[in-house]
């Protein structure tokens, strides 16, 4: 579906405001869905972070673990040949059982994430691999039974919560019908052609799937009716279990009607928790091919998977990131902490949100490097979170030489900034111009040259209280540094 900016705006308007009159009640259809409007604290928020963990960190060789151990030749193939064995013999099955979470401090970990600027955090409920990571009624793979034999979910729920952040959790069950049934191969050559792999053993069928054709990495093409049922009725004992905040699937409404009464059942329950009031985001993507399910940008939070918008949005969007690869992966260069605090003021100045994975390792916890990322975000957003939380985009997003292209996975072509390039948040009359680099000497912004209707009374460097000289003329309003600045990932100027 397709719509212009300013059908946007005005369904926007047409939306009604949830909090006057009767509540309305939430149903399976995209004219009821469209009642939707965001909350205020994922718009104030702006900064979560996400635990995309489960049994597929065990071999620490990234994502993607299940499908592509079944895929002869294959990088994950051949490593679990060497270190597992053959997967006629040792399949995932197997691999699940060796995830222990031995040293997961959910508290802890929290309490880092808070102190990071974290406003939201998430949990990946269950991911492509068919294995749930909350206690749940409906499935006996899950992580409460087997390897940890933990809610895991249900941990960081308490742990967040605890800490008075909003909690989040993930579903990428939609995809798991077609993206894990190459578990029923076999080799095409070698010693073992035509040994069938053990996703092919009937015993095993609760967790492999009953035999199909279907092998796509996409949404099923044509499900049954027994999948599209399954998949409801865990997600929906996910969402009754742990009454998240924030629901993300991983593409678009999945399952035609069956899926859209589910989020109207996660809207409704929220609903009921919050007086009447919708506290909920639902995350979902826009994939125009249409094998990804469908999406309608009035039913929910728009989110761009490793990717940037190329303008202000007019509608609360998200970008979802990771710092590395999705699951653990050893020997992965991690995006340092002015890497994502560029990408987070650049996301922020367009309306929208930075969701960012740490992949933590199979016992739960974070490596040296994962440490260094952390602690450098920490230390920024500990002297200038103000321009980043509870903040409005302004008349513009920034300005300097370097963009960031729109789209999913535009992140990869992104180049580095410049002490140029300013991206500008705003909160009431005050305006913050941050600079993705250290200027020298002075610092000029063109945007709030003279000609421009803002006045200019103060301005002063986030972390110091003195104000700074400045002037202004037709080339912008020029700031004189003040001595003493070392090296930082970003420095910003508060102009009020």
């Amino acid at each position: 579906m397709h719509l212009s900016r300013r059908n946007l705006l005005q369904m926007a308007a047409a939306a009604p405001v949830l909090a006057q009159g009767p509540k309305p009640v939430f149903e399976g259809n995209f004219e009821s869905l469209a009642q939707y409007k965001c909350p205020d604290w994922f718009r104030n928020g702006k900064f979560g972070i996400w635990a995309h963990w489960g049994p597929q960190c065990v071999p620490k060789t990234g994502d993607w673990y299940a499908r592509n151990m079944y895929i002869e030749g294959s990088p994950q193939y051949k490593y679990h040949v060497e270190h597992y064995g053959h997967p006629s013999k040792v399949g995932y099955k197997d691999i699940v059982t060796q995830w222990k979470a031995e040293k997961f401090d959910p508290e802890s970990l929290i309490a880092r994430y808070k102190a990071a600027g974290a406003r939201y955090f998430v949990s990946m409920g269950i991911h492509h691999d068919n294995f749930d990571i909350w206690n749940s009624k409906h499935h006996k793979w899950n992580a409460a039974q087997m390897g940890p034999k933990k809610d895991i979910v249900g941990m960081w729920a308490k742990a967040a919560r605890k800490a008075g952040l909003r909690f989040g959790v993930t579903e990428h069950l939609e995809r798991t019908w077609s993206w894990f049934n190459v578990n029923k191969g076999a080799d095409k050559e070698g010693p073992f052609k035509g040994v069938p792999y053990d996703g092919n053993d009937p015993k095993c069928a609760d967790f492999y799937l009953p035999p199909h054709e279907d092998n796509s990495r996409a949404f099923p093409l044509n499900p049954p009716d027994s999948w599209k049922r399954e998949w409801n009725a865990r997600i929906t004992d996910l969402i009754d279990q742990h009454q998240p905040d924030l629901l993300y699937t991983d593409g678009g409404i999945p399952f035609g009607e069956v899926g859209k009464s589910l989020v109207a059942h996660f809207y409704n329950q929220n609903m009921k928790r919050n007086n009447g009031r919708l506290e909920a985001v639902y995350n979902i993507k826009n994939v125009h091919d249409n094998v990804h399910g469908e999406f309608d940008p009035r039913c929910c939070i728009y989110d761009l998977e490793r990717g940037y918008a190329d303008k202000i949005l007019d509608l609360p969007w998200q970008t979802d990131t990771c710092i590395g690869d999705w699951f653990y992966k050893a020997g992965t260069k991690y995006k340092s902490a002015q890497t994502v605090v560029h990408m987070l003021a650049d996301i922020v100045s367009k309306n929208g949100n930075l969701l960012l994975n740490f992949p933590l390792l199979p016992d739960g916890s974070l490596d040296a490097e994962e440490n260094e990322t952390l602690e450098g975000i920490t230390k920024w957003m500990a002297s200038h979170g103000e321009a980043i939380h509870d903040t409005r985009p302004w008349t513009r997003f920034g300005e300097g030489p370097t963009t960031a292209s729109g789209g999913m996975f535009s992140e990869r072509s992104l180049k580095q900034y410049t002490p140029q390039d300013f991206r500008f948040t705003k909160n009431g009359e005050v305006l913050y111009a941050i600079c993705l680099g250290v200027p020298s000497g002075k610092a000029t912004i063109q945007s709030l040259a003279e000609n421009a209707p803002q006045k200019v009374q103060r301005v002063e460097l986030l972390g110091r209280k003195q104000p700074l000289k400045f002037q202004r003329n037709a080339q912008g309003l020029t700031v004189d540094m003040p001595e003493g600045i070392g090296p930082d990932v970003a420095v910003v100027f508060k102009v009020s």
